[in-house]
C-alpha cells in the first residue's frame, strides 16, 4: 500500500545542511515490527510515523524510532514531523500552532514561516552524572579531564549525559570512540564559542546503536532542549541565543533558542526535500 511519505531537513541555514527526518504520514494500521523495519532501512538518526491523535487538542499522534529503538520525544523529528504534516495539507486548530502527540504527551510547535519552533519538554532525568559513569564519558571523548567544565543528565526522552567543555574549540576538536565501552550511550556536548562568534555555543551528539560503532547525529533539537535548560539554570547563557551544530560533519545547523514566558522554544528551519509515497 502506497503511503504519503516526506523527507525534512531540519534545523540547516540552507538546503540540505541541517539533519534529515523520514516522515510516514497514513501510518494508523502498521504494526510495530512493520514500523522498526522500515527505520532501519532508512538508515537516518529517526524516522517518524503519523497517526490520528488520541487526546483532544493534539492535531496529529507521532511514534519516533530511532532506527530500531523507539523515544518518547526527539526534537528535529517533531520540527520536520510538523512540516510534513503541514505540507500534506494538516490545517492545526489554532492558527499558526501545530499540536503533537507524542510519548512524553502535547508538545506544542510554532509555525513561523519556514521555521518551527518546539516548546521544550520537561526533563524527565536531570542531576550530576556519577563519577564511574563520568570516567567513561571522557575516557570515550577522549578529553583531558581538565576540560571538562560540568556533567548533567539531560534526558527528555533520549537519554542524554551532557557535557560542558570550556570552549568550542575543544569540542570541534572530539575524535570519540567507544569500543572500549560496550553498550548504549548518549552523549551530547557543548562548548562555548567567543563573544565574537556567530553561535553562541556549539554541540555535537553521540550515539550508539546496540552493538554498532559510535555515530554522530548532525543536529539535535532534543539534546538543544535540555542543554537551553541547563545552561540558562547556571547562568551561562541568556536568550535569544544561536547553537551551531553539525560542524565537523560539513554541515550547518542553526538552533534558535529563546523563552517567551515560562517556556524554552527551541527553533530552526524545517524545508520538505523529498515527497512522494512509500510502499508499505
Amino acid at each position: 500500500m502506497s503511503r504519503r511519505f516526506r523527507q525534512v531537513d531540519v534545523f540547516g541555514d540552507d538546503t540540505c545542511t541541517g539533519n534529515p527526518v523520514a516522515v510516514v504520514l497514513d501510518a494508523q494500521d502498521l504494526d510495530d515490527e512493520t514500523l522498526r523495519r522500515f527505520s532501519v532501512w532508512s538508515n537516518l538518526s529517526e524516522c517518524t510515523f503519523v497517526l490520528p491523535p488520541t487526546t483532544p487538542g493534539a492535531d496529529y499522534r507521532v511514534r519516533i524510532f530511532s532506527l530500531s529503538l523507539e523515544l518518547p520525544f526527539a526534537g528535529h523529528p517533531t520540527l520536520g514531523t510538523a512540516r510534513a504534516w503541514l505540507d500534506a495539507g494538516g490545517r492545526p486548530g489554532t492558527p499558526g500552532m501545530v499540536v503533537q502527540e507524542c510519548g512524553a504527551g502535547l508538545v506544542p510547535v510554532r509555525v513561523d514561516g519556514d521555521r518551527l519552533a518546539f516548546a521544550a519538554p520537561p526533563r524527565i532525568r536531570s542531576g550530576p552524572v556519577d563519577t564511574g559513569m563520568l570516567t567513561a564519558v571522557i575516557e570515550i571523548l577522549g578529553v583531558a579531564p581538565e576540560k571538562v567544565v560540568d556533567a548533567e543528565w539531560l534526558d527528555n526522552g533520549p537519554g542524554w549525559v551532557g557535557v560542558l567543555l570550556d570552549s568550542a574549540d575543544t569540542a570541534l576538536g572530539l575524535r570519540p570512540d567507544a569500543s572500549a565501552h560496550p553498550g548504549r550511550w548518549d552523549i551530547g556536548v557543548i562548548g562555548p564559542h567567543g563573544a565574537d562568534e556567530e553561535a553562541g555555543f556549539e554541540l555535537r551528539a553521540f550515539f550508539t546503536e546496540g552493538a554498532e560503532p559510535l555515530r554522530e547525529d548532525p543536529v539535535t533539537g532534543s539534546l538543544n532542549a535540555a542543554a537551553a535548560q541547563w545552561l540558562l539554570a547556571r547562568g551561562d547563557a541568556t536568550t535569544p541565543y544561536l547553537a551551531a551544530q553539525g560542524t565537523t560533519m560539513g554541515r550547518r545547523g542553526r538552533v534558535h533558542i529563546s523563552i517567551e514566558g515560562d517556556r524554552i522554544w527551541v527553533g530552526g528551519r524545517a524545508e520538505v526535500v523529498v515527497s512522494g509515497t512509500a510502499a508499505l
